[in-house]
């Protein structure tokens, strides 16, 4: 079974860690409604707010997305871990599309906005 995933940080093409995706079938540039915060050196998305949070959707099998279930602390026992993997709809290609998504769990506060909604371009 293949699954799609929307990525809008560090496993987008050219970020640090999209190596992790090279088993991945790259299917388009997309868009969430969302807001995008800086936590570190890397994002985090929450599904609320005006904004619009800039991404990729890849289409990948079980394997891969337990992989990066793992690196996103996904499926840990404890109720700490920063994301969750969550349904939403995306616009890919003018359409919309459901896809999974790493969501932040620790809401927006304390945090920077990055009112582009681009990681990308913000981290540049």
């Amino acid at each position: 079974m293949n699954d799609l995933l929307f990525v809008y940080g560090a496993l987008r093409r050219g970020a640090s860690n999209d190596w992790r995706m090279k088993d991945a079938t790259w299917i388009g540039a997309a868009t969430v409604p969302g807001t995008l915060i800086k936590v570190d050196w890397y994002p985090g998305l929450v599904l609320e707010g005006e904004g619009s949070v800039v991404g990729e959707v890849y289409q990948l099998g079980e394997e891969l997305l337990a992989e990066l279930d793992h690196f996103e602390g996904i499926g840990k026992e404890t109720t700490t871990g920063e994301y969750q993997r969550v349904r939403a709809t995306v616009c890919l290609n003018s359409e919309e599309q459901e896809v999974w998504l790493y969501q932040w769990r620790k809401g927006i506060a304390h945090y920077e906005i990055v009112a582009s909604g681009d990681w990308l371009a913000a981290s540049k």
